[in-house]
């Protein structure tokens, strides 16, 4: 199957510029800047152990609140995901992944199915983790389905530490994304529809 799977989308408001690029038939190779380090951390971690050749930059009013730069990253890396997956011809669509970190245990369960849906069911106990508020997490993550069209299951199995938690996580939806994302055997949309959209 020859088809083009890569995407370079770049979104400009008053508050922040995010641009993503990402190539899904290229494994390996990330960069990340988005200003934050720990936000830096959780993508880097995703990137790493999704096998991702994609680049992120940001930059944003992050003197005023982490919170616009967080979201407009997750609505820019929705839309890359969705330009670089085009019809979804041939793809796994389907992917579970459970991740260990220490003694927290995560699990990440998704359809590439164009029907955008969020359950997260991470409460940490300190959502501080330095200066980042791990809260905002879940805004990511709702911005990345609603711009993806994937419906997406995060649950907290077990954990105390929140940076162990938020870092499974993002391992764990890197892994999911990524062999949701791969190519089966089969050339043709996977759903009894003929569409994903």
């Amino acid at each position: 199957m020859d088809i083009k799977r890569e995407a370079n989308i770049r979104r400009e408001t008053g508050e922040t510029e995010v641009e993503v690029s990402l190539n899904l038939s290229k494994k390996g190779g990330y960069n990340v800047n988005t200003g934050i380090p720990f936000f830096n951390h959780l993508l880097e971690a995703f990137a790493k152990h999704g096998g991702f050749n994609i680049s992120i930059y940001a930059q944003g009013d992050i003197e005023v609140d982490f919170h616009h730069l967080v979201e407009d990253v997750g609505i820019v890396l929705g839309r890359a995901f969705t330009e670089a997956l085009g019809e979804k011809r041939g793809i796994k669509r389907f992917a579970t992944s459970y991740m260990p970190m220490d003694e927290s245990l995560v699990r990440v369960s998704m359809d590439i199915s164009g029907r955008p849906y969020l359950y997260y069911g991470v409460e940490l106990e300190n959502r501080m983790i330095l200066h980042f508020d791990g809260t905002l997490i879940e805004e990511f993550f709702r911005a990345f389905v609603v711009n993806s069209g994937i419906t997406m299951h995060v649950d907290l199995i077990r954990g105390k530490n929140s940076h162990h938690i938020l870092e499974a996580v993002f391992k764990a939806f890197g892994k999911s994304l990524s062999e949701a994302c791969e190519l089966s055997e089969e050339e043709d949309v996977p759903s009894t529809k003929g569409t994903l959209d």
